[in-house]
């Protein structure tokens, strides 16, 4: 794979490059398999990340199709080769694995496998995997076998993409944990939300109630009247009871996409404040698991800004498709504005540098239009994945 020094240097920095710049665990796993079997030129290449019960949690491979994936069975388990990259430093370089001691044989579907080189991917004392390549290539020309293909410089190069693959499966797993302690804040403070619009609802119903009580022998016309409009609230308190258990199950996203998780969303906050909020979307397609994380968090910011502080009646959010592909968000509110410049000088207050940030992670961009007395959009663009 000796294409020259600089030529070497571009394809590490490029693999470094794609690793850091994914969020999701999987991603990054994806990432770091496809990686590792361009840069040293082998056939098959794999990451398992170890559970606790002596299997894997994840077990990632590349250039075995999907058919034989299926065909070849349930994960491996942590024995043989795979145990010992699991409990060693060492790197392990084989010649022919299937002549090592420790090799037990693999399913009849499994692929043949002959020069092997692994070695576990750690943080610190704790292994968060076990990386190996199996069958390198040969050069054109090269006179070589097989089973001696992988080199010292191999095992160099697959030890320094294996430290920076720690440090991005660590940043990932660090994304996902503080991503679902946003989504838990983010229930909380909607279950409290929710809580006051149906004890207002609850607490109108016992008012309306004494008062029919109150004219049933007086007035029977009035009290007839007010017992209708206690049908009506009991209706609401009910329509709120709904959409609390509905909000407060676990986020959406994954299984129902962005659309109906933001629909989903603005329906709750409609019926939680006295503004009214809208939501409209216009040919948007799936996007990349990071690309609509951003949005819907962005969109949520968005919408607190605007429900707690703008004063607004109505609230309005699109979604459409952007003319090179992608997505256009934009949440709306006819409140009561702000200057944009005086706000960048309080620093992080009311979560724009927040939002911008994630909009920097999706690969887009974020505009803040606003001024006083004429109301605040917040546009964020993010490109087709």
């Amino acid at each position: 794979m000796d294409n020259g020094p600089c030529t070497g240097l571009a394809a590490v920095s490029t693999a470094l490059l794609a690793m850091s710049r994914r969020l999701e665990v999987q991603d990054v796993l994806r990432t770091i398999v496809v990686s590792a079997r361009e840069l040293l030129d082998a056939e098959y290449a794999a990451l398992g990340v170890p559970d606790d019960h002596g299997g894997f949690a994840q077990f990632v491979v590349d250039g075995i199709t999907e058919d034989q994936w299926r065909r070849i069975g349930p994960l491996p388990r942590q024995h043989g080769i795979l145990a010992a990259m699991l409990h060693q430093d060492a790197p392990q370089r084989l010649a022919d694995v299937r002549q090592d001691p420790r090799f037990e044989g693999w399913p009849a579907a499994h692929p043949e496998m002959s020069d092997f080189l692994g070695l576990p991917v750690r943080d610190g004392e704790e292994i968060l995997g076990a990386l190996f390549l199996a069958n390198k290539r040969k050069a054109p020309g090269a006179e070589h076998s097989r089973g001696h293909g992988f080199t010292d410089e191999d095992e160099e190069l697959l030890s320094l993409l294996a430290q920076h693959a720690a440090i991005a499966l660590t940043n990932a797993r660090l994304y996902e944990r503080s991503r679902e302690l946003t989504i838990a804040e983010e229930r909380s403070r909607l279950a409290h939300e929710l809580h006051d619009a149906v004890s207002q609802k609850l607490f109108s119903l016992r008012l309306t109630a004494q008062a029919a009580a109150a004219l049933v022998d007086r007035d029977p016309a009035r009290a007839k009247g007010e017992l209708q409009q206690v049908a009506v609230l009991a209706a609401e308190a009910a329509d709120e009871l709904r959409a609390a258990v509905t909000e407060l199950r676990p986020a959406a996203l994954d299984e129902d996409g962005l659309v109906a998780t933001l629909r989903n969303h603005v329906r709750v906050l409609d019926r939680a404040h006295t503004a009214r909020v809208t939501f409209t979307c216009d040919g948007v397609r799936a996007l990349p698991a990071a690309q609509e994380e951003a949005l819907l968090r962005v969109a949520q910011e968005a919408l607190h800004n605007a429900l707690r502080h703008s004063a607004a009646d109505r609230v309005e959010v699109t979604l459409a498709r952007a003319p090179g592909g992608g997505a256009v968000l934009r949440v709306r509110d006819w409140g009561k504005g702000f200057s944009p410049s005086t706000v960048r000088k309080a620093g992080r207050h009311l979560g724009l540098v927040s939002m911008r940030d994630r909009a920097a992670g999706a690969g887009g961009r974020l505009e803040v239009r606003s001024e006083p007395g004429a109301g605040t959009t917040i546009e964020m663009e993010v490109p087709g994945g």
